[in-house]
């Protein structure tokens, strides 16, 4: 008789069981779906409604120009070869000098005038569309410290000397100015312009965090490229 009831037991508490579990499950569902829902809500919020930390790209792109009202694109190495005579005594002493002045010319961008109506920010492609002005030559800068003379003549006083150097030295800095305006220079110093351009606004932008924005140059007066 006890062994009976003892089976009965089993068969009445052991479907209770089979039962209980799966019914956990089932009301757990739609609790994770609620939670997965809510996340994905405050997501979308968080996006749309949420702070805006980047500012304004124009202002910051800006900020690259302060205190950088002259910059330095380019230096071009010249070595001007001049000559010039000198005639003394009624003609009767003539001297001869020939020079070899090495020559440093700058190119600038004159960066004062920038302000915001010479950008262009695209927000869609992430482009910033940059209009500077031309490249400026600059002075030449000459080391007479490390030219070279030739000097012909029976006699060279000093003061013949110093005349030759003073005249010289007007050749070489009129002719460092001319060597500097070649097309070649020029289009490396334009090109050097560009590339600082967009590496002094490229990268203040991704620190903002604009990630790789893509910035375009062009000089007063150039074709927009496409």
């Amino acid at each position: 008789m006890a062994n009976t009831v003892e089976h009965t037991e089993q068969d009445t508490v052991s479907p209770d069981i089979h039962r209980t579990q799966p019914l956990a499950r089932v009301q757990g569902v739609p609790w994770l779906l609620f939670i997965v829902a809510l996340a994905v809500i405050a997501w979308l919020g968080w996006k749309v409604f949420g702070p805006k930390d980047l500012g304004d790209p124009l202002a910051t792109s800006l900020v690259a120009f302060e205190k950088q009202n002259t910059l330095t694109v380019f230096s071009a190495q010249l070595a001007p070869v001049v000559a010039s005579n000198d005639s003394r005594l009624f003609g009767t002493i003539q001297s001869r000098q020939v020079a070899v002045i090495p020559s440093r010319v700058d190119y600038t961008l004159d960066l004062s005038a920038m302000d915001a109506s010479r950008l262009k920010w695209n927000e869609e492609t992430e482009t910033l569309d940059v209009q500077i002005p031309a490249v400026k030559v600059g002075k030449p800068n000459l080391d007479e410290g490390r030219a070279q003379y030739l000097r012909e003549g029976i006699w060279i006083s000093r003061d013949t000397q110093d005349s030759l150097t003073r005249k010289n030295t007007k050749l070489a800095e009129q002719q460092a100015v001319t060597q500097a305006g070649n097309p070649i220079l020029l289009g490396l110093a334009r090109d050097a312009a560009k590339d600082a351009i967009r590496q002094n606004l490229a990268i203040p932008l991704q620190v903002a965090g604009y990630g790789n924005v893509t910035v375009n140059v062009r000089f007063d007066g150039e074709k927009v490229t496409k």
